[in-house]
């Protein structure tokens, strides 16, 4: 995979802890995540993240926070609609190890 392989999109900076707090599990678990703390639209992020060609962006919003969850997108499957991060860490240990195989 990628050298990053998943970047987190905080829509505000209240989503900001919650994104730092997923990262870290991501990272303690081995893969190569980063946060995007920038003060920038995020249409503009996820467009940046496409052209960079990160597998996995997770937009990060108010909802998500509340609800416990985290919203995907996948650079070639676009959006993967909100999920449990339990269920997309699940998904993303599944795609990580057959690309290992491979």
């Amino acid at each position: 995979m990628a050298p990053e392989q998943v970047r987190f999109l905080p829509v505000t900076e209240r989503a900001l802890d919650y994104c730092n707090d997923l990262a870290h599990k991501l990272e303690e678990a081995g893969y190569r995540v980063s946060v995007d703390a920038r003060n920038e639209k995020i249409g503009k992020k996820i467009r940046e993240g496409q052209l960079e060609k990160i597998p996995y962006m997770l937009v990060v919003g108010d909802c998500d926070i509340e609800n416990g969850t985290v919203s995907p997108r996948h650079c070639a499957k676009d959006d993967l609609g909100a999920m449990p991060f339990e269920r997309f860490a699940a998904i993303l240990k599944e795609v990580v190890d057959s690309k290992a195989k491979e």
